[in-house]
């Protein structure tokens, strides 16, 4: 927000102006009746003030007692702390659906030719309180061109990294880790049209030669010469009983430094001792080199940019560290499954805002608001009296 605005200043006397970024009165209130979020209006008169009780609870992390006591003065809704918790309960399902209609609205207009647009893809996992594992996880898609989140995705602790999860098109590249380096989700992004690059280790992904023999990772990486980025053209592997067929690939790849690789060696037997593991040999071989798997045709994309692509992934990582460190998305307070869904929905749903009111920020008048299109206002003659 401009992240330095009180939240609860904002939600309470300039709502109107944030409600500018958000579904109609008429859109939120056929949402929250098909979702069963607000069918009796006892306490809480509209779908605006459902919406504005949820941001004041997750957005602003006030405790439930304290947002009933908030409303009360703001004269938002008359609820009590119980009652509060009924209504948010159910309002989960309703968020997500505000959630998924605010990233409909980023969805970019079909690109001719042969433009892409790069989509960094991660994910990061929130605990419940008193937990020491993953309850939830949020997977992401992050707009390179226009540095906009373009997807989210919250699901419980089962549901892992796959590229399965982001709606791909053509002229897309998609970028992800190792943990997006499987079959399935490389497969469905080609067969969107659209194309990856992810990061690999050398025993993950099964990989052929395009004759489809098996294919020698190791070798092709000691034959790598210092400082210089070696590519080979590979398949994927198809599984052994369907429904995944091979599909073409290029193996881009570059020798880490002495330094570089010394620290990764070190970095991997550290965590192998921390979870009492032994180390294979051809782990701490593999750390000394950077080797990620594409599918990017080499005319258009040669192998140094290849490397320089998949670098920009940090931004995504950003975005993650932005929304823990400024919208404190890990700290959830509810062990209560849908009321911590609320929370979540509610936190990502004021990140998508909290783009949006930036993206107008340098639009902003003195006076805190726009009076509309200049183009269209009559100027009076100085000459006129007041």
């Amino acid at each position: 927000m401009i992240v330095g605005m009180n939240e609860d200043i904002l939600l309470q006397y300039e709502w109107p102006y944030l409600a500018t970024f958000l579904p109609s009165e008429e859109a939120l209130a056929s949402s929250a009746r098909e979702t069963g979020a607000l069918r009796r209006k006892r306490g809480v008169g509209s779908a605006s003030a459902l919406l504005r009780l949820a941001l004041a609870y997750g957005f602003c992390g006030l405790s439930l007692r304290q947002t009933a006591a908030w409303a009360q003065v703001a004269q938002v809704a008359d609820v009590s702390d119980v009652a509060l918790l009924k209504r948010l309960r159910k309002a989960s399902g309703w968020l997500g659906q505000i959630l998924a209609a605010k990233l409909a609205e980023r969805a970019p207009p079909p690109q001719g030719g042969t433009r892409y647009r790069l989509r960094l893809v991660d994910a990061t996992t929130v605990s419940k309180p008193g937990s020491k594992g993953t309850d939830w996880r949020i997977h992401l898609g992050f707009d390179l061109a226009s540095m906009a989140v373009d997807h989210i995705e919250l699901t419980d602790c089962s549901g892992g990294e796959t590229l399965t999860r982001i709606p791909c098109a053509s002229g897309d590249v998609v970028v992800g880790d190792r943990g997006y380096a499987h079959r399935r989700g490389l497969r469905s992004v080609v067969d969107a049209g659209a194309d990856f690059i992810v990061r690999t280790n050398w025993q993950n992904l099964p990989l052929q030669t395009p004759a489809g023999a098996p294919f020698d990772l190791m070798d092709f990486l000691r034959r790598l010469p210092d400082a210089t980025v070696g590519e080979c053209d590979v398949q994927v592997a198809p599984t052994r009983r369907g429904p995944i067929a091979a599909f073409a690939a290029r193996l881009v790849a570059v020798r880490k430094s002495e330094a570089a690789a010394e620290a990764a060696r070190a970095k991997v037997l550290k965590e192998r001792k921390r979870k009492g593991r032994s180390v294979d040999p051809r782990t701490l071989e593999a750390a000394s080199y950077i080797f990620v798997l594409t599918s990017l045709p080499k005319e258009v994309v040669p192998p140094d940019q290849v490397l320089d692509l998949y670098r920009f992934r940090w931004q995504v990582e950003l975005v993650f560290k932005r929304q823990k460190s400024l919208l404190l998305l890990d700290e959830l307070p509810a062990k209560d499954p849908l009321l911590a869904q609320t929370f979540l929905y509610a936190k990502l749903l004021a990140a998508l805002l909290v783009e949006d009111l930036t993206r107008q920020f340098l639009d902003f008048s003195p006076w805190g608001f726009r009076l509309g299109n200049a183009a269209s206002v009559d100027l009076a003659d100085p000459k006129d009296p007041p």
